[in-house]
């Protein structure tokens, strides 16, 4: 039995063309690509005057820069200026100001105490002064001596107390730092761990009025004997 008949049997495959490939042979030939020309004279001098333009663009923009970061650099001085000074002002004022008031408050102090000693002063002048000698008579005589030590006692006592808390009473100035040691009391009182210092400005103050009791003892025992 003899097989079915097949047409492409007859075809001859190697001469069979891919439609692709036919149409790349059919298309026109592409031409070769041509090298690129170098750079003539007029162009190179063209980009050197453009580098050049961007060079001095770039320079200007580098000096504004740089004076951008000058202003910027002041202002952060000028700022830090600013708060450090504010912050040593605020401080040495406020140190200032406490010190002032103390200083305030101590002189108002002193110069309490300075009216209070130039008013004992005056008071024992006026005393002192008043004394009249000449108008002692034989049968007074006695009290007047009596009445006018114990004023002069008093006085004295007065004028040392003021010497102890007033040393320019003794020409030292008031204000001298070198007039007194450091650490002593202002009110010029002797070292409180000398004995013999304060036996000594006891014994100061003390003595006259000792010696007028004496002597008033004296005088009336001699009134005494005599009646």
């Amino acid at each position: 039995m003899s097989s079915p008949f097949d047409e492409t049997d007859f075809i001859d495959r190697e001469l069979q063309v891919n439609p692709a490939a036919r149409a790349a042979a059919n298309a026109p030939a592409t031409p070769a690509p041509i090298a690129p020309r170098p750079p003539t004279r007029e162009e190179l001098e063209a980009r050197v005057g453009e580098t050049q333009s961007r060079i001095a663009e770039l320079k200007r923009a580098q000096e504004e820069l740089e004076r951008e970061r000058a202003k910027l650099d002041e202002a952060r001085r000028r700022r830090a200026e600013f708060e450090t000074g504010r912050a040593e002002t605020l401080q040495q004022l406020t140190r200032g100001l406490g010190l002032l008031e103390q200083a305030e408050f101590d002189a108002r102090r002193d110069a309490e105490q300075l009216a209070k000693t130039l008013a004992g002063f005056r008071e024992a002048l006026a005393k002192v002064q008043a004394i009249q000698e000449q108008s002692w008579t034989q049968e007074n005589w006695n009290t007047e001596l009596t009445r006018a030590l114990t004023h002069i006692e008093n006085a004295r006592m007065e004028w040392n107390a003021a010497r102890l808390k007033w040393p320019v009473l003794d020409g030292v100035a008031a204000a001298d730092p070198a007039g007194a040691k450091a650490g002593q009391p202002r009110s010029g009182w002797p070292d409180a761990q000398s004995p013999g210092a304060l036996w000594k400005t006891g014994l100061a103050l003390t003595w006259p009025l000792a010696v007028a009791v004496l002597l008033g003892v004296i005088v009336l025992a001699a009134l005494l004997l005599r009646h």
